[in-house]
């Protein structure tokens, strides 16, 4: 027996209610706790998120708090995670949530996605989670269920084809607004469990009777969208320079500017060329030849581009770079904001052959 378009939502919503997913710590009907997880979740795997959820819970158990607290203690919080202007918004949302709607998230979908690093989707989910407002999300999980579903040929790269599938999405929701939480987290556990990008398991989707898509055996040929991300390549020289202070190591970091990758994160500072970083060790050894160790090459992936760093590594008892910054223990550097690759190499030094 086959489903028609209108009986989506109530076979999605039975599906989830049986199947789907249950007992993650944001399925509440908080929208502080909703909305902490929607953008940690934004291109962040469930497993990954979990543990960080629970951390920034404990430090700021509400919105207030989070609003309250200084930049560098949220970012130090999210070092790992990536993606690091989640953070920035995710603490200018809270202090606007604070100053222009006295401490509540508003009740709409419509005013959520006016507040910093909200966007349309994510307010759609706050509001049908926490309101039960009757809105559609179209997140890339649920646009790639739906553009299967409907075997949506509109290129979602051009901008009219997108409002498009926004408009189906809109059709689709259930009559009852009591279902939209069950019918929100539905799509999502079908996007994230089921309908995966390169191997759609469509023996098991509550929608496969009416899915078109599977009817034609082009799944995996949805969503269309031609425009392709043009990956761009970086190379930078890293250096970790070194001294022993009151029986402790100490390295020298330096933060990065507000704006532009791994804005207001801690790092070592960042050279163009070796030469360039040569040049800066020699002046911290006066002028004589530095001892680097080398030998470690750093691949980071970012969404736009891939990045080669080159740590080098040195012992500069008196001097201080030149770059601005300051003396940090490896102890308390774990502390800090830190990009992942940085992160990493503290916590497990790997210099030299």
């Amino acid at each position: 027996m086959s489903l028609s378009l209108p009986e989506i939502a109530p076979a999605l919503v039975a599906w989830q209610r049986s199947h789907g997913r249950h007992g993650l710590p944001w399925q509440v009907s908080e929208p502080y706790r909703v909305w902490l997880s929607e953008v940690m979740l934004q291109q962040t795997q469930v497993t990954t998120v979990l543990a960080y959820y629970e951390r920034f819970l404990q430090r700021f158990p509400d919105v207030a708090a989070l609003a309250a607290a200084p930049l560098d203690d949220v970012l130090a919080l999210w070092s790992g995670l990536g993606y690091y202007s989640r953070a920035r918004n995710l603490h200018r949302c809270a202090q606007q949530v604070m100053s222009d709607h006295g401490g509540r998230f508003p009740p709409s979908a419509e005013l959520l996605a006016t507040l910093p690093g909200i966007g349309r989707s994510t307010g759609a989910a706050i509001s049908a989670f926490c309101f039960a407002e009757r809105v559609a999300i179209l997140d890339g999980n649920v646009r790639r269920v739906l553009s299967r579903v409907l075997a949506f040929e509109g290129d979602l790269a051009q901008a009219a084809e997108e409002r498009r599938l926004w408009a189906h999405a809109a059709a689709l929701l259930p009559a009852d607004a009591a279902d939209m939480p069950a019918y929100t987290q539905g799509l999502m556990d079908l996007g994230s469990e089921v309908c995966t990008t390169r191997s759609p398991q469509c023996l098991l989707c509550p929608l496969q009777p009416v899915c078109r898509a599977s009817a034609q055996g082009r799944a995996t040929e949805f969503p269309v969208r031609t425009r392709k991300l043009k990956r761009g390549q970086r190379e930078h020289w890293w250096l970790w320079v070194e001294r022993e202070h009151q029986g402790q190591s100490q390295i020298w970091l330096t933060q990065r500017p507000a704006t532009g990758v791994w804005a207001g994160l801690w790092t070592l500072p960042l050279y163009d060329s070796e030469a360039a970083l040569k040049a800066e060790a020699r002046s911290l050894s006066g002028h004589t030849r530095p001892q680097l160790e080398t030998g470690l090459t750093i691949k980071h992936v970012l969404t736009h581009f891939d990045w080669t760093l080159h740590p080098r590594r040195m012992v500069a008892p008196q001097a201080e770079p030149a770059v601005p910054g300051r003396w940090v223990s490896l102890r308390d550097s774990l502390d800090l904001a830190l990009p992942a690759p940085l992160r990493k190499l503290i916590e497990a030094p790997a210099f030299g052959a």
